[in-house]
């Protein structure tokens, strides 16, 4: 299903070109622009460094154990299955904390982050089997087998997931950061390949990154540097089900890393507040259900506060994060936006005695598994409905899981397919 609000090139005419970029594998054709790809929640590979300021919350933690040298923070499944000690150690120093007199999130004091590998594809991967292609790992292989080349033509812009954007004119250093980061390799890989503008290419949390960084970058730039936007599995209005993980206090010690962080049981993350649902989207509709009472996208202050986050952390939500939410708009390039359908999504979470702590029963809707429907219904309309933005087109791909969209064979063809569209498109 697609509704288009352009047309670029007869269908036919992409089809050839497909299979002639299928056939010339491993070569880098001089017509293909460069492409900057931005991962989802929690791919993008931290290192840690500890100093003398570090007070560890676990004993056996800190530098007598782990050392002054960089270590890899997120994810080293295989260091956790040598020394499990680390686990508490490595949740404890993945935490942020509020500085007040910043007005903005930085580290617990004494621990130093940096993102693996910025402008490359090496650090999307993980040492986790349970998460083989969690990632865009397949994405790259497809590019890479219809003529893109890490490093010449195809870059990656990981971040560090735990941050957000904050409403424009709001404290954001390691946010900020990343925008001009992400500008230079932007220029960079467009001087690399003959001044072609790039494209970039997103999955999940990474949409909303780029989309933010095009709203907050000037037009003429985009306008001479970005071809197209080609965004996976995202809409604009969050999901029901990022309610869940957040309403239960955090388990600690963690069973596991990855639950610290997939199941957002570290509530100190800025991101956390950034995939709540939208009231623009949900309004008031009911999605946590109580005996006692309900809570729409319109009540989140409240179901905060009942979720037992302070006052202070409800504030930040309505001043830093939801104003980037209500706000979401086209980013004024040319963009494709895929989703999969047809897969069960939680539309709303019954804790019917009011105990958080417990396991909610689901409410089914559609959507990808974790994206649902409204939210990409939603940027139809605030994306193909703006008269400034140039070309949208939404293409849904049923019982496609958000995972599946950049591991699944037949998902990553018509990725691929749409990306080559892109680097052949031309538009008024």
């Amino acid at each position: 299903m697609e509704t288009r609000h352009q047309c670029v090139l007869p269908i036919l005419l992409l089809l050839l070109l497909f299979v002639a970029s299928l056939s010339v594998a491993g070569e880098a054709p001089s017509s293909l622009h460069p492409v900057v790809l931005l991962p989802g929640n929690t791919c993008s590979q931290l290192e840690g460094q500890l100093t003398d300021e570090y007070e560890p919350s676990t004993p056996g933690c800190g530098i007598p154990k782990q050392g002054r040298g960089w270590f890899r923070l997120w994810e080293n499944f295989t260091a956790l299955q040598e020394d499990p000690a680390l686990l508490p150690c490595y949740a404890d120093q993945l935490r942020l904390v509020y500085d007040p007199v910043a007005g903005d999130y930085r580290n617990v004091p004494g621990v130093k982050t940096r993102v693996v590998s910025f402008g490359t594809t090496r650090g999307f991967g993980s040492d986790n089997p349970a998460r083989k292609n969690v990632c865009m790992e397949g994405l790259v292989e497809a590019l890479k087998g219809v003529g893109y080349s890490e490093g010449a033509n195809l870059f990656g812009a990981p971040y560090d997931f735990r941050y957000a954007p904050a409403a424009p004119g709001l404290p954001q250093r390691v946010f900020s950061d990343f925008l001009s980061s992400l500008t230079l390799l932007v220029e960079r890989a467009s001087q690399m390949n003959g001044d072609k503008p790039v494209i970039l290419v997103t999955h999940s949390l990474g949409g909303l990154f780029a989309m933010e960084f095009l709203s907050r970058s000037p037009l003429p730039w985009r306008t001479r540097y970005v071809k197209h936007l080609v965004m996976l599995c995202l809409g604009v209005g969050g999901s029901p089900l990022n309610m869940w993980p957040i309403a239960a206090a955090p388990a600690f010690p963690p069973p596991s890393l990855v639950y610290t962080v997939l199941t957002y049981g570290n509530r100190s993350f800025a991101s956390t507040f950034s995939l709540l649902p939208s009231p623009n989207v949900f309004g008031d509709t009911p999605l946590v259900i109580t005996r006692a009472r309900n809570y729409s996208a319109d009540d989140v202050p409240e179901f905060l506060a009942a979720a037992g986050f302070s006052d202070d952390d409800v504030e930040r939500y309505r001043t830093r994060a939801l104003p980037v939410t209500l706000n979401l708009r086209a980013p004024r390039v040319p963009m494709t936006s895929i989703n999969g359908v047809g897969v069960p999504t939680v539309d709303k979470l019954v804790f019917w005695d009011g105990n958080f702590s417990a396991m909610p029963e689901f409410v089914n809707g559609d959507g990808d598994g974790q994206i649902n429907l409204q939210t990409v219904l939603a940027l139809q309309r605030v994306i193909g409905d703006d008269p400034d933005q140039r070309f949208f087109k939404s293409i849904l791909i049923p019982n496609t899981t958000h995972k599946g969209m950049i591991s699944d064979e037949f998902a990553l063809k018509r990725v691929v397919g749409e990306i080559l569209q892109a680097n052949q498109a031309t538009y008024s």
